[in-house]
């Protein structure tokens, strides 16, 4: 992972572009605090945002429909913690 203080990106940020674009994780810095990183987008994102550019997607922001809640066999989580904090 490269680290690039803010100053130097905004100088260069054709190269960095475009080695975020090949695949590299950039950390972003001001004054040597990170702030920021600059990554590739996933297969994924890019699907989801291709779907959404021809409108074949949209989101009104509430919870997608079908999704159901994880499933778990065994003691409840609560349970879990409250044993482990004891």
């Amino acid at each position: 992972m490269t680290t690039v203080d803010i100053q130097e990106l905004n100088a260069k940020l054709s190269e960095y572009l475009a080695r975020a674009r090949e695949g590299e994780q950039i950390i972003v810095t001001d004054h040597g605090e990170p702030v920021a990183e600059l990554s590739p987008i996933s297969s994924t994102r890019r699907h989801l945002l291709d779907l959404a550019e021809k409108g074949e997607l949209s989101w009104n922001g509430g919870k997608p429909k079908g999704l159901r809640g994880i499933v778990m066999r065994g003691e409840p989580i609560s349970d879990t913690i409250i044993r482990a904090r004891r």
